[in-house]
């Protein structure tokens, strides 16, 4: 299997045939199941049994931004590291990176038609089957270590079928998937603790006391040693520096690449899952270079160049953020402040889109405040999108002044046209959204 080469446009087409087949397989009972991906795995020869050694992160928010924080360390020390990512923006190749590199088209169209053909048409989600096929590509290529990221859940997700991983790790929970996970914070909790395997050590974030109890209950059951924030490991920022504690001491560190005050967290969480990760012993100095270094695109991520970017005058801002539930939003909202209450403060606009599964109030309702102006937009492409005039009446009814526009193209043109000064515009809603600007912004 071949990675790492620049993207085929005729592969790439193809591969969108492959995935969009792949999407029909759905069983029509929508469950979470490991039944189907055990089946398909069998057949496949196991590859979950052949990995180089896992980290396995379950969570609600902040999962890839830990898996970047991971990456980037990791390999500045030199180590070959295969990761993978759900959702993708762009294009699906993004989800399963081999020793550095994102899979190229030829290899992916390869991995899934292989997968395809020998899951035989029997119903399977696209989750399930796609981490199939990144299963069987990391146990094809050489390296040291895998990132593996859990989709929704993390009990019958479909990569926990991993069952010896070095580390597993517990990013925030917050309320998401209800329909899928439970209606509380402690039956969420009890679902990503569902990564918890006996005797592998586990690291787990700052959480609501409820989804913490559920942790703390799993953890005791199966007899696992939990590498606690605020109690064994914390993390703050002093000025321009972050500072890790840790039981054999205190490090001080550049601050993270990744905008936004949540970020200092998520890097502590990063560091404090190397400090279990005996695999792969990394230094001070690959510590350094990593959170300087690493990437994540369309959380809070500025955009200053490409065919949007230049539909907007000089001294603008335009920023991307796929987050889509509450937590996001006070995500949101506290860089908001930060923005707002700096030397360089501007009038924060929002574009705003998002799908019919999520809670368009909850997410805006902390933006409030901080919002000079709403614009909405239905997502391109996206059947189960709420439409723009349905997200402007709910940002009415909150009492933010809002208009429904085509396009985020529109919704910029829009923005600009009324304003006397520069500002900053904020596209958030949906990752979905995320992905249709970038695409857009190519």
């Amino acid at each position: 299997m071949t990675n790492g080469a620049p993207c085929n446009v005729a592969a790439s087409g193809k591969n969108d045939a492959i995935l969009a087949r792949l999407t029909g397989l759905h069983p029509k009972l929508i469950d979470l199941s490991l039944g189907r991906v055990e089946t398909l795995l069998e057949k496949l020869g196991q590859p979950q049994d052949f990995l180089p050694p896992v980290i396995h992160v379950a969570g609600t928010n902040a999962k890839g931004s830990v898996i970047a924080y991971l990456r980037a360390v990791l390999e500045a020390e030199g180590y070959r590291v295969h990761a993978h990512i759900s959702p993708h923006l762009v294009r699906f190749a993004e989800r399963i990176r081999l020793a550095g590199q994102v899979i190229s088209e030829p290899a992916l169209t390869e991995l899934l038609e292989g997968c395809e053909k020998i899951n035989g048409g029997n119903p399977i989600t696209f989750f399930e089957i796609t981490t199939c096929a990144a299963l069987v590509a990391f146990a094809s290529e050489p390296a040291d270590v895998v990132l593996l990221e859990t989709g929704l859940g993390g009990r019958l997700d479909a990569t926990n079928v991993v069952k010896q991983p070095a580390v597993c790790v517990i990013t925030p929970i917050s309320m998401d998937h209800q329909q899928f996970l439970g209606h509380t914070l402690a039956a969420i909790g009890r679902e990503k603790a569902g990564i918890l395997k006996r005797g592998i050590p586990a690291v787990i974030a700052r959480q609501p006391a409820a989804a913490m109890e559920s942790i703390v209950a799993r953890a005791q059951d199966l007899g696992v040693a939990l590498y606690l924030q605020d109690e064994d490991w914390s993390v703050c920022r002093d000025g321009d520096q972050l500072v890790y504690e840790n039981p054999r001491g205190q490090k001080r560190l550049p601050l993270p690449n990744l905008v936004g005050p949540h970020q200092i967290d998520n890097a502590g969480l990063a560091l404090a899952t190397l400090d279990r990760f005996l695999a792969c012993p990394t230094s001070q100095a690959s510590q350094e270079i990593g959170l300087v270094s690493a990437q994540w695109p369309g959380r809070l991520q500025w955009l200053k160049s490409g065919p949007l970017v230049e539909r907007v005058p000089a001294g603008w801002e335009v920023w991307l953020d796929g987050g889509h539930n509450a937590a996001a939003a006070q995500v949101l909202a506290a860089q908001a402040r930060i923005w707002q209450g700096g030397a360089a403060s501007k009038p924060l606009f929002a574009v705003f889109g998002m799908l019919n599964s999520k809670d368009p109030a909850t997410f805006l309702t902390p933006l409030k405040e901080h919002l000079s102006g709403l614009t909405t937009v239905t997502i391109a492409g996206e059947e189960n999108a709420l439409s723009a005039r349905q997200l402007a009446a709910c940002a009415m009814d909150l009492g933010i002044e809002s208009v429904a526009c085509g396009s985020v193209g529109d919704a910029l043109k829009q923005i600009t046209s009324g304003a006397d000064q520069p500002a900053r515009v904020l596209i958030c809603g949906s990752l979905y959204l995320a992905g249709t600007v970038l695409r857009e912004n190519q």
